[in-house]
């Protein structure tokens, strides 16, 4: 039976955070903090060099001919259009932030300009989340193919975790908070970050150990409402 994410939080979430921010452990910790952080007032609706840099602490790298489009090109006027939309402190699991994720809100079509890999422009969905993530801290998560896998993969994810952080009066994002500030870093992680250092910090030794479509732990964390 696949595990309840609140289940692993309150399990093992102190421990994984507590691994992941050690001083020097992991460049992934800097990725929210970096320059002050990408959704800061003065640079909250454009891209900039500082996020294509923050970026590269998560092990990707925006390739230069993109990264230009999305520094002085069209590309990131598109995306700034759509960031204008979403409001820093919309989040995940609270009202508001599902119609901002769901099919044609302003994050999803922010995403799918950037995951559209038949254009000069499509960097993938791994890396277009983790920009989006580093502007939008608490409505989008870093997600990549070790945390998919533990989900198996599902499609709509952030509508799904949408879900999850809202129901039963929000227990799972009061469980993360509460793991967040056992480590003391109530002030420079979103919960959403916490979640996905969480889950790639238990998974990621055993994923790249094997083959990631016959993965052992593929479909370990229960996603969908119960």
């Amino acid at each position: 039976m696949p595990e309840k994410l609140i289940d692993i939080v309150r399990r093992e979430g102190v421990d994984h955070l507590k691994a992941y921010f050690a001083p020097g452990a992991y460049t992934g910790q800097w990725f929210e903090a970096f320059a002050g952080g990408g959704d800061r007032a003065e640079v909250r609706d454009r891209i900039t060099v500082e996020d294509l840099y923050a970026v590269e602490a998560l092990n990707v790298q925006v390739p230069f001919a993109v990264g230009k489009e999305l520094i002085d090109g069209q590309l990131g006027s598109d995306i700034g259009a759509h960031l204008r939309e979403i409001p820093i402190d919309a989040e995940l699991g609270v009202r508001g932030g599902e119609e901002l994720v769901a099919d044609g809100g302003h994050a999803d079509r922010a995403w799918r300009l950037l995951n559209n890999r038949n254009e000069k422009t499509g960097i993938g969905w791994v890396i277009a989340g983790k920009l989006l993530a580093r502007k939008r801290p608490k409505l989008i998560p870093v997600y990549d193919s070790i945390v998919s896998c533990q989900f198996g993969a599902p499609k709509n994810v952030w509508m799904k975790l949408h879900h999850q952080l809202a129901q039963n009066d929000g227990s799972l994002r009061a469980a993360l908070a509460t793991a967040r500030a056992a480590v003391g870093l109530d002030h420079e992680v979103s919960v959403l970050r916490s979640l996905d250092v969480v889950l790639w910090r238990r998974h990621v030794a055993e994923h790249w150990r094997a083959k990631p479509m016959s993965c052992p732990q593929r479909g370990s964390v229960a996603l969908e409402l119960a």
